[in-house]
């Protein structure tokens, strides 16, 4: 029993020392219920000075004429008005939780043809729906944009940052609620990063605040609690729930590349078991070289072109380093630095270690 005793203390003391951080509740989880929501419309921008769609850009003919025609404007059908002081854009907008009718929300408008610029224009009345089809809401107004573009009359162009696209800084209004959170059942907490030992420590801070049997957790990422029924006395449940604080278990390091980009992010408590890297460059070279054989003269004969090649290998030296047991995120930087490597072989060296096993650190490519 005694040593048993022991073993848990231990146990206990390793898993306080583990830690990462402590945290407010709610930073550290998502509440199944409040999330937001996805909005899109198609529509118009008008006012633009010559830098719209061309005419070659249909949509925007036909959505101009169908426009006109609801303000009892008639067409020919078989000629579409040309304007270049109109461009179809694509608008997008996030419904938030607990959104009501009234509230204004930002919207991002986006060209969807072969405008040059919005600058200056105004967007028409479009309808924002969601991923039911039902109007959430109404967008409406003048653009900003943060990017300029500029001609001259010999197709000499300037663009800075992105000229066909711009935001409305509250300009939809909504118009229908969503209904995210469940009054009358139990509330349900997701773990943002899924961790056995956060959703103990969860379970046991709001059990010690409100009561035996209050929370459960049903895996190592959801966790059920009873909630109060009324929605005065809910709200302030969960005005409780924000003011806990939580440890967070202990989450594994990462090695994270992006192999686009080149970029390398190594987590602070990355360590390397005793391994031994060498690192060197193979280069070949290829060169091409024409000529010609000219005849000797007055022997009737005729010039012929010539084409040798040359292949040069050559390879870099590089010295094999042994990295000693728990080797540290400075020794590796400044390791890898030493050997001249780039982002890209960085990466490299670092995935020969994880699969020969001397990492201890997970490898996330992106």
């Amino acid at each position: 029993m005694r040593i048993l005793s022991l073993l848990i203390l231990g146990y206990c003391c390793l898993s306080a020392a583990a830690y990462a951080s402590s945290r407010p509740l709610l930073d550290i989880v998502d509440i199944q219920g409040v999330r937001d929501n996805q909005l899109v419309g198609y529509g118009l921008v008008v006012g633009l000075p010559g830098s719209g769609d061309k005419a070659q850009v249909k949509f925007a003919a036909q959505s101009l004429n169908n426009m006109l025609k609801q303000f009892g404007v008639q067409l020919d059908e078989s000629t579409l008005p040309k304007s270049k002081n109109v461009a179809a854009v694509a608008v997008q907008a996030t419904l938030p939780p607990m959104a009501s009718p009234g509230q204004a929300i930002d919207v991002t408008i986006m060209s969807l043809g072969d405008a040059k610029s919005l600058h200056g224009g105004s967007l028409m009345l479009t309808p924002l729906r969601g991923v039911d089809g039902k109007v959430y809401a109404l967008a409406q107004g003048n653009l900003v944009v943060g990017g300029i573009n500029a001609e001259g009359k010999n197709g000499s162009s300037v663009t800075v940052n992105v000229p066909t696209a711009g935001i409305i800084p509250g300009g939809a209004i909504i118009e229908r609620s969503v209904e995210s959170l469940e009054q009358n059942g139990d509330l349900v907490l997701n773990l943002k990063k899924p961790n056995y030992k956060t959703a103990r420590n969860v379970v046991t801070a709001i059990n010690s605040t409100f009561g035996p049997q209050v929370a459960r957790a049903e895996n190592w990422s959801k966790l059920v609690i009873s909630a109060p029924r009324d929605a005065d006395s809910r709200n302030t449940f969960m005005a409780m729930l924000q003011d806990l604080v939580v440890e967070e278990g202990a989450q594994r390091p990462r090695v994270v590349f992006n192999s686009r980009s080149g970029t390398v992010v190594i987590s602070d408590e990355v360590r390397v078991k005793r391994a031994a890297v060498s690192h060197g460059n193979l280069t070949i070279t290829i060169s091409e070289q024409e000529g010609a054989i000219q005849p000797l003269p007055f022997s009737q004969g005729r010039t012929v072109p010539t084409q040798s090649s040359g292949v040069d290998v050559s390879q870099q030296t590089a010295n094999m380093m042994v990295w000693p047991e728990g080797t540290s995120l400075d020794t590796i930087v400044q390791a890898v630095n030493s050997m001249g490597a780039t982002p890209a072989e960085l990466m490299s060296i670092l995935l020969a270690l994880d699969k020969a096993g001397a990492l201890d650190a997970d490898v996330v490519v992106i």
